[in-house]
């Protein structure tokens, strides 16, 4: 940004603003009610002088060095490609294996029902646990 504080503001010293002003809200030196009302006035500035007092009372920096906003979400840095989720060969399969747990607990969950009904009309529990371990086992054949 130019020294002359009567210059009048881009749209890219607004966004350079609205980011430090991000930043300096993140670190936790501003509130969130000051935050909204810098950032309102941000987007409401004409000139560069305008704009730098907003920023006064906060740790200097280099305004030119912040980062422009940029026009789209920025790229996730472990972004999977569309398609099918994709299983890493060899070893077993972490869902599988957290699956376990999850049948124990259904089936420790349905036996104590079971126990607290007074055990009656036959094991009926089976009819819940057996199908399910009988799936994670077909699943884990198939792999």
């Amino acid at each position: 940004m130019t020294s002359n504080p009567r210059i009048r503001a881009s749209d890219e010293d607004r966004g350079r603003i609205a980011a430090a002003l991000g930043e300096h809200y993140a670190a936790g030196r501003l509130t969130l009610e000051e935050f909204q009302e810098r950032l309102d006035q941000a987007y409401a500035a004409t000139t560069v002088g305008e704009l730098r007092d907003l920023l006064a009372d906060l740790p200097v920096r280099d305004l030119g060095q912040l980062p422009a906003p940029s026009g789209g979400k920025p790229p996730l840095p472990q972004r999977r490609a569309p398609g099918p989720p994709q299983i890493p060969a060899g070893g077993s399969v972490p869902a599988l294996r957290a699956a376990w747990p999850l049948w124990l607990a259904i089936s420790l969950g349905v036996f104590v029902i079971w126990l607290l009904s007074g055990a009656t009309g036959g094991p009926w529990f089976l009819w819940i646990a057996l199908p399910l371990v009988f799936l994670m086992v077909r699943h884990r054949i198939r792999r």
